[in-house]
């Protein structure tokens, strides 16, 4: 499942590949990165697998119960790929004059879902058994941005 945000911008000079395909060839790969697979029950795992060619590729574990804040990843593009288990991801728009909305997908193995830049979302295990994702960011490097719903309006957190 491919997942396109309206606000997605075409680039001038398009990279090698796409990042959801980048993320799903190494989901494919386990060999590459399974070695460094760590699940943690204080926090969810997370580690870089690759920073090269302007674009970041990180690994991350979900034990039950965890999850991101809502949050935008910058202004970069990219796409992450569900290895095992399931994620819910809760997608919001609306800010100024428009009422906040969002949308919930579930997100099983083997599915990605991409994003663009202001793409703003928060992501949760909500199933009984650990999920594994393969996340691609271009550029990398950029700080997330945290966001909260304030009354009607979308508003980045302070």
């Amino acid at each position: 499942m491919f997942a396109v945000p309206p606000n997605t911008v075409a680039l001038s000079a398009a990279p090698a590949a796409h990042p959801a395909l980048v993320a799903r060839r190494l989901a494919a790969d386990p060999h590459r990165w399974g070695h460094l697979l760590e699940f943690h029950t204080e926090e969810r795992f997370v580690t870089l697998l690759e920073h090269a060619g302007g674009q970041e590729i990180w690994l991350m574990s979900w034990l039950p119960g965890q999850g991101t804040d809502l949050h935008n990843h910058g202004g970069a593009t990219g796409a992450f790929t569900v290895v095992t288990g399931t994620l819910t991801e809760h997608v919001a728009r609306g800010t100024g004059t428009e009422r906040p909305t969002h949308t919930v997908h579930r997100v099983t193995a083997g599915q990605s879902r991409v994003f663009g830049p202001g793409y703003v979302h928060q992501v949760h295990n909500d199933s009984p058994e650990p999920a594994v994702t393969i996340h691609v960011y271009r550029p990398g490097r950029l700080p997330m941005i945290n966001y909260r719903i304030d009354q009607d309006d979308l508003r980045r957190a302070l």
